[in-house]
């Protein structure tokens, strides 16, 4: 328990970094006037194609406010929320991808998500001709449903096990990414919005993004916390586990489910965050142990401050422009995942 309330503390302080820094400097004094002076996010009914839906707004700007306000109002918050909601989901996702599989190496992009998330996103600009950010997260989000769909149900003809969801993923994402690489190599236009989805950031993106992937990912964490348990008992092993009482088919089944929720929503709203599903269960382990019920809230901390970490480090870099935040994780990640397998065996799952 201590571990989490220093994760949550660190976690604050990333939340205020990622606020308060930026391409443009600005003081403490200055964030945080701005921070007062603007009361509340509130919310807004309004109408997305027919659908009623209901949008995250930043507080209005009083009167005689200044370029502060909206850079930290209009720029800044939505995208450290957004931050902080993908970094907590993929990090849990990322400890579910690993205990379901129980594959030190797997990473929740295993199952197809990105891949039918991606393949998605490039059918809805080529087809449809879709350019707003809330339209990649709707198609988004449904292509990683399918695709997620699709490896558990081919999956499930050999009877769900872990290397058959990791066989039917990488085969499914191997050919969703040969329908996506042919479309954009034959279309301009859909190769510059796919480039500018797929490089994976917080940039760009408003509270209305925020808001339609927030009850996906508020669903996909309780449902990822209450699997601790069920994990535990998954890494005895599948005739165990039946031996034991255990309904591994059903488990697997809402454990892909959670993922899909997590990830699609997640990579819908910011494109493919890769790696930091992979290496963050990792670290994890290292404070926890072998426990999927301190390993799933741990690595939804973590994921949440390497994303906020990863995006301020992209914006002070490479002033007065910026580093997305997939390319910084992956520069940072990948030094630290060979160090950690260097010093210490991987920990079984």
């Amino acid at each position: 328990m201590t571990g989490i309330v220093l994760l949550v503390a660190v976690l604050v302080v990333a939340l205020f970094a990622s606020i308060a820094i930026g391409t443009r400097a600005l003081g403490v004094g200055e964030v945080l006037d701005a921070l007062q002076a603007g009361g509340w996010p509130h919310l807004r009914f309004t109408d997305f194609h027919g659908v009623p839906w209901v949008v995250l707004e930043s507080p209005a700007a009083p009167p005689g406010a200044g370029d502060t306000y909206g850079i930290v109002w209009d720029l800044r918050f939505p995208r450290t929320v957004l931050g902080l909601a993908v970094g907590l989901a993929i990090g849990a996702a990322g400890a579910l991808a690993q205990g379901h599989t129980r594959n030190p190496l797997a990473d929740p992009g295993m199952l197809g998500v990105n891949a039918g998330a991606a393949c998605a996103v490039v059918l809805g600009v080529y087809v449809l001709g879709i350019q707003s950010p809330i339209a990649y997260m709707a198609f988004g989000l449904i292509g990683a449903l399918i695709a997620a769909s699709a490896v558990f149900g081919l999956s499930a003809l050999s009877g769900a096990s872990p290397l058959t969801l990791i066989l039917a993923g990488t085969g499914l994402s191997a050919l969703l990414l040969a329908i996506t690489s042919g479309i954009v190599l034959s279309d301009s236009v859909t190769l510059d919005a796919w480039r500018f989805w797929n490089v994976g950031a917080t940039t760009g993106r408003g509270l209305d993004v925020f808001s339609a992937s927030l009850p996906f990912i508020v669903l996909g964490l309780v449902l990822a916390l209450g699997s601790g348990y069920f994990l535990n008992v998954l890494s005895l092993g599948d005739d165990m586990s039946k031996a034991l009482g255990s309904r591994v088919v059903l488990i697997r089944c809402v454990g892909i489910l959670t993922i899909t929720l997590l990830v699609g929503a997640a990579t819908a709203a910011c494109g493919p965050i890769v790696f930091l599903g992979l290496v963050v269960p990792h670290i994890a382990r290292a404070f926890t142990g072998p426990d999927y019920r301190w390993i799933v809230p741990y690595s939804a901390l973590l994921g949440a401050v390497l994303v906020l970490v990863c995006d301020v480090l992209g914006r002070v870099i490479a002033r007065p422009g910026e580093v997305q935040v997939g390319v910084v994780l992956a520069l940072v990640g990948a030094p630290f995942l060979i160090a950690l397998v260097r010093k210490r065996k991987l920990a079984s799952v």
